[in-house]
């Protein structure tokens, strides 16, 4: 017999079906709590509400677990490559070669953006925030591919415009990046893996040669995949809330981006790196501002540190702070100030018992704010950094939103404004 619960409203049962999950996570339906009762629930901010049901990936908090597909994290990140992991999140499996080599190449093939999209850069205001360009144009792509507003498409049609996303991300970012800087806008190359294509746009110069290092490909390559996907975070419950109006795959990432662009966010690894730049400028005196942290009257938090899921600890920062440490040693920054900073309050955090007990680790923002830094990305340019990890998981979010032909959102609510009043004219009110 299916498990069930029981609910007692007003004397009168009511049996609500227990839902489990393949990790044994286990919910309530209450898909017809309103028809039979007359109720809601309310539960602000959906802290314990599950919107969907969905394969992607398996988040366990209490545990430090994060499995995509149900590969875990530390596998993906050391044996794999983004675009790989990317083909698992979007088709649900690990490629073969041929998949992975024709994958690689459609997105190779279409990382050349229309030449309208340099004269619409023009347009923004010299000012205008990276992110703000980032979501305007992927957004704007609807308007260079109309057929992908139509919410009849063909498998083979959502495939182009997977493809197609994948690949003009990287190269719309990157000319984000030039264009804010005034240098000369990279064209990609078709002989340069996903992340070194990204490096070059980025980094080179048409006036002499860019050296690719290796180490500093595979940890952009790590911080990719560590990002890719989240289970249902703000920005991918919003990919999958606009989706669900049949909204198309380009203006659903669009919304995503600007979730994402929310401080609370994807703006945490920027916030990590203005707080270790504020303590330096203030003379580099850790300790102070680890007694302001602890100080319950002082406003003042570190940044970068606790996860608002993970209790014990964040498994993508064990593996980013790896890389971290590979690429400042790559890079001869092994002493810089900031780092002697950071490796400070890293200190404090794992041996201070006042951050033990509060689970106030370092997490993946702490770490990947640093290498960022180090490989000369400006930090506004951080959360678009984000936001080129996380497209395959909102992809793959959408899909499956699709795929399951789930119903458009419409969230519930309590109101608690005024009741029913007549109107007075006015040269009535006071």
């Amino acid at each position: 017999m299916a498990e069930s619960a029981e609910l007692i409203l007003d004397g009168k049962s009511y049996s609500l079906p227990v839902i489990e999950g393949t990790e044994q996570e286990k919910a309530f339906d209450i898909g017809k709590l309103r028809d039979q009762t007359g109720y809601v629930t309310l539960d602000s901010g959906y802290k314990n509400t599950g919107a969907t049901k969905s394969a992607i990936t398996f988040l366990d908090g209490e545990e430090g677990i994060l499995r995509y597909r149900g590969y875990p994290i530390e596998q993906l990140a050391e044996k794999s490559s983004f675009i790989e992991v990317a083909y698992l999140l979007i088709y649900g499996k690990l490629p073969t070669q041929a998949e992975l080599d024709n994958f690689s190449e459609q997105i190779t093939k279409h990382t050349l953006v229309h030449e309208d999209v340099r004269k619409i850069f023009d347009g923004f205001p010299s000012a205008t925030h990276p992110m703000a360009i980032l979501s305007s144009l992927i957004c704007a792509l609807t308007g260079f591919y109309p057929e992908s507003l139509s919410p009849n498409l063909s498998a083979e049609e959502i495939d182009l415009n997977v493809i197609r996303l994948m690949a003009k991300i990287s190269t719309i970012a990157a000319w984000t990046y030039k264009n804010n800087m005034g240098h000369p806008l990279n064209y990609p190359r078709n002989d340069l893996d996903y992340c070194s294509n990204f490096l070059y746009m980025m980094f080179s110069f048409p006036t002499e040669k860019y050296e690719l290092d290796p180490r500093i490909v595979s940890a952009l390559n790590k911080l990719l995949i560590l990002h890719a996907d989240h289970e249902q975070n703000c920005s991918t419950s919003t990919v999958r809330l606009v989706g669900s109006a049949n909204a198309s795959l380009y203006g659903s990432v669009s919304a995503g981006i600007n979730a994402l662009w929310g401080p609370l966010h994807g703006g945490a690894n920027q916030e990590v790196i203005e707080m270790l730049e504020a303590i330096q400028k203030d003379g580099g005196n850790t300790q102070k501002w680890v007694d302001k942290a602890k100080d319950p009257n002082d406003s003042f938090r570190l940044m970068g540190f606790g996860h608002r899921v993970y209790k014990n600890f964040d498994p993508r920062a064990t593996i980013i702070k790896k890389a971290a440490d590979d690429v400042l040693t790559a890079l001869g920054l092994e002493d810089s100030p900031l780092l002697k900073i950071a490796k400070e309050l890293e200190q404090a955090a794992l041996t201070d018992e006042y951050f033990i007990k509060r689970k106030l680790y370092p997490n993946v923002d702490f770490y990947s704010g640093i290498i960022y830094k180090a490989i000369g990305i400006p930090t506004e340019m951080f959360t678009v950094m984000f936001a080129l990890g996380r497209l395959p998981g909102w992809i793959a979010q959408w899909k499956e939103m699709r795929e399951n032909k789930e119903p458009i959102g419409r969230p519930r609510q309590i109101y608690t404004g005024e009741t029913e009043r007549d109107y007075v004219s006015i040269d009535s009110r006071s």
